[in-house]
């Protein structure tokens, strides 16, 4: 078989190879409607098509156009999560929705990226955090009964999600694997890149504080989570957390925590933002840093704005569905589970 054959995922042999993860697939993903639709959920179906594809600064988004009957043409995104179109859903009078939503990141790929993927996203309206870190912790705990496993995998390592989850603070989780006391150096740039050099991190001279925070993050701190029973690392500082509300009696930390597996992020969650005000300052920050990285912004959704300022207190969550399917299952990569997978 010659090397383009191999890239053909459509070959009935390469489709055979793959089969049993896109049945196990299925079978996650009703295991999981069930789910919602038991705690009393409404399925939605939010548009791909916006104005602004999100505002953080290392989305990067698909771009596109809708061109009126008469020939004018409107600049629009495909959207790289559903949040901004369930947000307005709560501000219209929605308590509980989930979605199943096809999303769009342009320079993702690799074995846990593809440019087009399946977001499982869902929000609870007058409920905390804490509602939506146990529905995610009961998530991977049916995905993984659905598939018939014993363990969530990846590249060798096990979790177990019967097991209490792990609840670590990213001041913690700084100090216990990167050896970084995180909390003096919250607004200093450089006493975070001190700290880390002094740990062995790399730290470039244009890097910003943001730059080494996810470094050392990635590089020190994710492969040690999800290690045998799942982890919830919660109260990320406000700076890291462009969507999530301020932390009751300490705002420099914000309602954001990501579920790990295996040393796998599998779910980003919040205590929703509601400040129209406040989320606009943290748009136009996140945008600045991104033309300062990457020469692009993306326009502000106003229409997103004037909703915030009528949702109710709300928490939520955007999990990879395809990434829980890869652990649950055993698969290698993201496209073993993927229907149709994106071959350039």
């Amino acid at each position: 078989m010659s090397n383009d054959q191999k890239g053909q995922w459509w070959r009935p042999d390469a489709h055979a190879d793959r089969r049993p993860f896109l049945m196990q697939r299925g079978r996650i993903r009703e295991a999981l409607r069930a789910y919602f639709v038991g705690e009393g959920f409404t399925e939605v179906e939010c548009g791909a098509l916006q104005v602004s594809p999100g505002n953080e600064a290392h989305l990067h988004a698909f771009a596109t156009s809708w061109i009126e009957e008469g020939g004018a043409a409107h600049p629009l995104y495909l959207h790289t999560s559903p949040e901004f179109a369930a947000k307005k859903l709560l501000a219209a009078g929605e308590r509980r929705i989930f979605d199943f939503a096809r999303v769009y990141r342009n320079r993702e790929s690799g074995p846990l990226h593809a440019p087009e993927f399946t977001m499982l996203e869902w929000y609870r309206a007058g409920e905390t955090w804490d509602a939506v870190m146990a529905d995610s912790v009961a998530l991977c705990r049916l995905a993984l009964t659905a598939s018939g496993g014993a363990a969530l995998t990846w590249r060798g390592q096990t979790c177990y999600p019967a097991a209490e989850p792990e609840r670590l603070t990213l001041v913690e989780a700084f100090g216990r694997h990167a050896g970084i006391d995180l909390e003096p150096v919250l607004a200093s740039r450089d006493g975070l890149a001190e700290a880390a050099r002094g740990q062995g991190v790399r730290v470039a001279g244009d890097d910003g504080w943001s730059d080494i925070f996810s470094r050392i993050l990635v590089e020190r701190i994710e492969p040690h989570l999800g290690r045998g029973r799942l982890t919830l690392l919660c109260e990320y500082p406000t700076a890291e957390a462009a969507l999530a509300r301020p932390r009751a009696g300490d705002p420099r930390f914000a309602e954001r925590f990501e579920l790990y597996a295996c040393g796998v992020e599998l779910a980003n969650g919040f205590g929703e933002l509601t400040d129209a005000d406040e989320q606009r300052y943290r748009f136009q920050l996140e945008m600045a840093e991104k033309q300062r990285l990457y020469d692009e912004t993306y326009p502000v959704d106003e229409d997103f704005l004037d909703a915030l300022a009528i949702m109710p207190e709300a928490s939520g969550v955007a999990l990879g569905f395809d990434r829980l399917v890869m652990l649950a299952s055993g698969a290698r990569r993201i496209e073993d589970v993927l229907w149709t997978p994106f071959r350039p």
